[in-house]
């Protein structure tokens, strides 16, 4: 009986072993795995914590260097054509046989309308009797004082009744001279109510239709010679400061798609009372498509310079002062710059950034292309796409 009860109690203490080494391994996997969980969140946040280093295309880096800059002034308005004219009524009257309309070529000197003319006829008409009538009255008293004189001669009569005979030949000369004259104003009354065209060009407005009845200097037509052009540019005074007559201008208009060149004709000696500005004229000559009216926009060219300058593109400002985005030891660095000076090159506008000792010649740059890249960002240039070679060709 000793020998099963010692048996059962070996077996138990085997089972409670067991038991514990169970216990021990399970303890020890679960430190282990919660220890790699540890160390993988641990990495993670190290790695999340690691900025990426941002790979940038050739095309999105400009250098600082110097470079020949055109400094220019902006300039913009609207065109309008160097000869106009608004066709007037001179007399008052119905308006007749008008036929133009817009758009419509009219030449120098042809008739466009005309006033009733049917008053202004009995005024000429009536002038002329009156003429007429003045005439007869000088013959009359040239022949009195043709006998008086030979009655004075003869002792007939005194002198003081050949001077009043000579007074009444003039008053008769005077009268007729007058009615001359009226007869002149009736005339020309008379042609006022034939309307001709000024300029040749093409009517851009008729503002009244035939059969209406005018006043004196009523608007009948407007004409525009569309061969030449100018532009009204108003300029800062520090801007218009370095423009000069004659300086060449280069100018998108409107609807046009190749840009046209301009010349400065005329700078106006005041300054506008409410804006305080300067009114600068280009005249540029006639081009396919241009019309009065058009938006034009542009820069005058008034001077070069050379100085180390970037892209104004590249300036952003997104902050309180302008900066760009420069690469130095492989990072980004975002370098305030002041907007100064600026230029033209290569048809790109560019900021000049002398003095500037963050930015100085060979500094490398993000163009606007490359977007906004946080400050302290690592960053490395891509390698330039290798161009495929050319197929060799078949024997």
């Amino acid at each position: 009986m000793n020998a099963p009860a010692s048996r059962s109690g070996w077996i138990k203490w085997l089972l409670l072993a067991l038991l514990v080494i169970a216990i021990a391994l399970g303890v020890a996997r679960a430190l282990g795995k919660r220890k790699a969980q540890s160390e993988a969140a641990t990495a993670a946040a190290v790695s999340a914590q690691k900025a990426p280093v941002y790979e940038l295309p050739p095309q999105d880096v400009a250098t600082v260097e110097a470079l020949e800059l055109a400094q220019s002034v902006g300039v913009s308005g609207s065109l309008r054509a160097l000869q106009t004219a608004a066709i007037k009524a001179r007399v008052a009257g119905e308006v007749q046989g008008i036929s133009k309309r817009e758009g419509d070529a009219v030449q120098a000197g042809e008739v466009v309308a005309r006033i009733d003319s049917t008053e202004a006829q009995a005024r000429v008409r009536q002038a002329e009797q009156q003429a007429k009538s003045a005439l007869a009255q000088v013959a009359i008293a040239r022949r009195a004082q043709d006998n008086n004189q030979s009655l004075v001669q003869q002792g007939f009569i005194s002198a003081t009744a050949l001077e009043t005979s000579t007074n009444n030949l003039a008053a008769a000369e005077a009268n007729h001279q007058a009615a001359i004259a009226a007869l002149d104003i009736a005339r020309k009354a008379l042609g006022d109510t034939t309307l001709r065209a000024p300029l040749s060009g093409q009517v851009s407005a008729r503002l009244v239709q035939n059969g209406e009845r005018v006043g004196v200097d009523a608007r009948i037509l407007e004409v525009v010679d569309l061969s030449g052009f100018e532009l009204e540019a108003a300029l800062a005074p520090a801007d218009a400061a370095s423009v000069a007559v004659g300086q060449k201008a280069r100018l998108k208009i409107e609807g046009l798609d190749q840009a046209v060149d301009a010349t400065v004709a005329r700078i106006n000696p005041s300054v506008q009372a409410g804006s305080r500005s300067v009114l600068v004229y280009l005249r540029l000559p006639a081009a396919a498509g241009m019309r009065q009216g058009l938006f034009a926009q542009g820069e005058i060219v008034t001077g070069q310079l050379k100085a180390l300058a970037v892209p104004l593109s590249a300036v952003r400002n997104d902050k309180p002062q302008p900066y760009i985005q420069v690469i130095q030891g492989g990072k980004i660095a975002h370098v305030p710059v002041p907007l100064g000076r600026q230029g033209q090159h290569g048809g790109e506008a560019m900021l000049v950034v002398d003095g500037v000792t963050a930015a100085p010649a060979g500094t490398q740059l993000l163009r606007v292309q490359a977007g906004l890249i946080r400050e302290g960002t690592e960053v490395k240039l891509a390698a330039p796409t290798a161009t495929p070679p050319a197929k060799a060709a078949a024997n």
